[in-house]
């Protein structure tokens, strides 16, 4: 019988209390632990990006941590982007721009986004494009990826600019 270690996920401003062998990631222990299921999983080797959330301001692969590791931390998921009904301007970006298809690697892309407008509301387009690289789309929806996150953009400063 295994260990198991008693954790604390803040999850979308909610505290999650729950009990995880050492070896959970903290993908898993998302998605089983707390229903958190936007959050998918791909290759589990850190590659693909599709299990991307954002960890205390910073876009990480959830695969690649422990669930212990991420203890006391705040974590945002593709379910905490919305503001009630109202949608994240990237989130309204990706379905005018249809910048999904499966929609496998969305919630992935959005949280890498995110990220990266948050950091840096003024991203050049290169820059841009080397970070939507890290991430993996099985159904070459890029150019719409690409596209949504560019508008996205724009609105965003926009908003800041008034």
């Amino acid at each position: 019988m295994t260990d198991k270690t008693d954790i604390i996920l803040i999850i979308n401003g909610r505290a999650h209390a729950i009990s995880v062998e050492p070896r959970k990631t903290l993908v898993d222990a998302i998605r089983d632990d707390c229903g958190q299921t936007g959050t998918h999983i791909g290759c589990e080797h850190g590659i693909c990006g599709t299990c991307t959330i954002i960890l205390d301001g910073d876009a990480v692969r959830s695969c690649l941590m422990f669930a212990v590791q991420a203890d006391g931390r705040h974590i945002r998921t593709v379910e905490g982007l919305a503001d009630g009904e109202t949608l994240h301007p990237l989130q309204q970006a990706f379905i005018t721009h249809h910048g999904l298809q499966c929609g496998f690697c969305t919630p992935g892309f959005l949280m890498l986004a995110v990220n990266a407008l948050e950091h840096n509301p003024n991203i050049g387009d290169d820059e841009l494009l080397d970070v939507l690289a890290s991430n993996l789309c099985r159904c070459t929806g890029y150019q719409n990826i690409i596209k949504a996150v560019r508008a996205a953009r724009d609105e965003m400063r926009g908003a800041k600019a008034t």
